[in-house]
């Protein structure tokens, strides 16, 4: 499996048939669908926000057709966009039959926890537009969680095509373990409690085998699992009673990571003399999304960033039996 290839793509060059329809389908039919439903009863349902809407707000009863069609263009003209681009950039030489690979034991299941952490941020997203939209729950989730799924399986299907490579069941399994991450909460307590998120910093290992791990400062942070961590943090004030004094925008995460990662598959990895060290993490998480403000363009800048997990202190915990304390990591 090449290394991850989600969500922070952006050099999307050209669509290509038939993966890049898939987005411009979904956001054909919420189209549609917009058509047939009646107008938003009242403004006063939202709040404004970082996505135009309050997670404190209610559920809207009826959707606003304007805003559902922006919302469905958006969605699908990005994903035609994104899988496009994906072509263009990752698959452009020889394609051959579609077929299976098992790669569950490839990098130390971090590029399953990068499928896990993208299909959630994926879904989150669209979500959260429609709800802005004025869909009702149901709605939203049954429209805007499929989407990181949609989107990770893409990555399959060009993986199934390419030499060398294989589309992955592992991999597809952690796609629907992000969505149902989110569609779960959602579902259960109207947002999210508990996010998936990442953190990267750059190590010595990308040197070693640049064409895989990245040869560019970009392409280290992208490529080499080295340098990644996976993080679930949870908001731990929206577990306790509400007139709890605990600060909102402070939370815990527990973080996954490993080094000595220079080939994806374990004997090769061994035969080159190389042994990945698995580490474990606990630390602080600055939850952005529950920071007041007043400001639209820090709203936004935080609605961003709640996909990663700022610098801050954390304890490692090593395979190898050290344990570290970490004054800032991501």
């Amino acid at each position: 499996m090449k290394p991850l290839r989600v969500l922070l793509h952006h050099s999307c060059l050209r669509a290509k048939r038939p993966t890049a329809w898939l987005g411009l389908t979904a956001g054909l039919a919420l189209c549609i669908t917009a058509k047939a439903q009646p107008e938003l009863r009242s403004a006063e349902f939202f709040r404004a926000d970082s996505v135009g809407l309050s997670y404190r707000a209610r559920w809207a009863t009826a959707p606003a057709p304007r805003r559902v069609r922006a919302v469905a263009v958006g969605i699908g003209g990005g994903a035609a966009a994104v899988v496009g681009g994906l072509g263009a950039a990752w698959y452009t030489g020889e394609q051959v039959p579609f077929r299976w690979f098992d790669d569950s034991r490839e990098w130390v299941g971090l590029d399953k926890a990068g499928h896990v952490w993208g299909a959630f941020q994926q879904s989150r997203a669209a979500v959260d537009r429609l709800r802005w939209a004025g869909l009702s729950r149901g709605r939203a989730l049954a429209w805007g969680a499929p989407v990181g799924v949609v989107l990770q399986g893409t990555i399959e299907y060009f993986d199934g095509r390419s030499p060398g490579y294989g589309a992955s069941a592992a991999d597809l399994a952690a796609n629907v373990a992000g969505t149902a991450l989110l569609a779960g909460q959602v579902a259960l307590w109207d947002k999210p409690r508990v996010w998936p998120k990442m953190g990267v910093h750059l190590t010595r290992f990308a040197r070693l085998r640049p064409n895989t791990l990245g040869a560019t400062v970009p392409e280290r942070l992208l490529k080499d699992y080295n340098g990644q961590t996976h993080w679930l943090a949870a908001d731990v004030g929206a577990f306790l009673p509400a007139a709890n004094r605990w600060p909102r925008w402070l939370g815990v995460a527990v973080g996954y990571g490993a080094e000595g990662l220079v080939y994806g598959e374990p004997a090769q990895n061994r035969a080159a003399g190389f042994r990945p060290v698995r580490q474990f993490y606990i630390g602080p998480d600055m939850h952005l999304l529950n920071v007041r403000t007043r400001s639209k363009v820090l709203r936004r800048l935080f609605y961003v960033l709640s996909i990663v997990r700022l610098p801050a202190p954390a304890l490692e915990v090593r395979s190898t039996g050290g344990v570290r304390l970490h004054g800032f990591y991501f």
